[in-house]
């Protein structure tokens, strides 16, 4: 799950990480995930629970783990993720796990947020995490 403008692009950054990987098309079996995944991103209304496969130190499997359970419409600190992975002086290595995750959405890294609010750093830029910290925050509203 990655954002991209041009698909071209996106599947050459696919063939860059994984070089030894054969790719083909498997439309028929995967409708239902891209269907879901674009109603989430149009409307999301509750968290998406979809299978990931996703390979990172023990460290970052473990913030991995904890964005997943930060509750749709909300957001939590790199800190506050640091101290419920009891690690409360790992802020920076949260940065990092997030900045690492190559999954957008399932792996919901746009809800971690600066100790001041502020929306620092997302791999697919601070404007697309702002939209889709509105949208969801929208939906839980309603």
């Amino acid at each position: 799950m990655t954002f991209g403008e041009q698909p071209g692009a996106m599947l050459e950054e696919l063939r860059a990480a994984f070089p030894k990987a054969t790719l083909y098309n498997d439309e028929s079996r995967l409708y239902a995930w891209f269907e879901r995944v674009r109603d989430f991103v149009l409307l999301p209304r509750e968290a998406l629970d979809l299978p990931v496969d996703i390979q990172g130190t023990a460290f970052q499997s473990r913030v991995w783990k904890a964005l997943r359970q930060i509750p749709l419409g909300d957001t939590a600190s790199y800190g506050a993720v640091a101290k419920r992975l009891g690690e409360p002086s790992a802020t920076r290595a949260v940065a990092s796990a997030c900045a690492k995750n190559q999954i957008a959405i399932l792996i919901p890294c746009h809800r971690v947020i600066a100790a001041d609010g502020r929306l620092a750093g997302y791999r697919w830029g601070t404007e697309r995490k702002r939209q889709l910290l509105e949208r969801e925050a929208a939906e839980d509203r309603v």
